[in-house]
């Protein structure tokens, strides 16, 4: 009877003994895509990273906003990091790679929405989305956010969560169109800030602009005060992401 009982158990742990040993074999591929990410995104400096909607459709006003951008950063000497697929990411990418500087696509493997578009100088494809978002801070002098959807939310929580709590360099992060962001930014301050879960000073961490050459300018003034190359602490904190 004792000895069934442990076959039971014995039975009960193969599945996860198989399940752990998978998990231990894909961090080989994890390193594989940070190894990549790295070699290719070193000598790519300084970059801008941009963000914004999937979704949005050439002839849209945001469309041609971020096409704007992308080439203006571009010929100001900043490389354009997107995600690489449609919408605001194809028209930043676009305008930078008609631009001087380097256009890059940090692509990721979707079910549907996410396919790479053609204006990338340095394409890089992902399959998990934290290796991704590594390069997307590792590597950028600022941040441009325009208007988008869950994923731009994401990526503009992931780079004020690492400002706020002191794990990244301080960066601009700007975004763009305050129709679009003025609603969000009231709803920080009317539930956010009033119930203390931010402080005031948390919100200097934002720009908010309405035009590419808006955005550019407030680069420009930020680096006008700091060096645009990482200090050696600097440089330690984000060896550290």
């Amino acid at each position: 009877m004792a000895d069934s009982k442990k076959r039971g158990l014995r039975d009960r742990r193969r599945p996860s003994d198989t399940l752990m040993g998978h998990d231990a074999w894909k961090v080989f591929h994890y390193m594989a895509e940070f190894v990549e990410g790295f070699e290719k995104l070193t000598p790519i400096r300084p970059a801008v990273s941009v963000f914004g909607s999937a979704r949005t459709k050439p002839g849209h006003p945001h469309y041609a906003l971020a096409e704007s951008l992308g080439r203006l950063l571009s010929d100001a000497g900043f490389a354009v990091i997107t995600g690489g697929g449609p919408g605001i990411m194809e028209a930043a990418n676009k305008g930078a790679y008609a631009g001087k500087s380097p256009s890059v696509g940090l692509n990721i493997e979707l079910p549907h929405e996410q396919h790479a578009n053609h204006y990338q100088d340095v394409p890089l494809s992902f399959r998990h989305f934290f290796a991704r978002k590594v390069m997307f801070v590792k590597y950028a002098a600022a941040y441009v956010v325009l208007p988008g959807g869950f994923g731009t939310l994401d990526e503009m929580a992931e780079i004020l969560t690492l400002l706020q709590t002191g794990k990244s360099r301080k960066i601009p992060i700007i975004l763009v169109d305050t129709k679009f962001w003025r609603g969000f930014l009231d709803w920080m301050r009317s539930e956010m800030l009033r119930g203390g879960m931010v402080d005031e000073k948390d919100f200097e961490l934002l720009t908010v602009v309405d035009t590419a050459k808006d955005a550019l300018q407030v680069i420009r003034s930020h680096y006008k005060k700091h060096e645009m190359e990482p200090s050696e602490a600097e440089a330690d904190l984000m060896a550290k992401l």
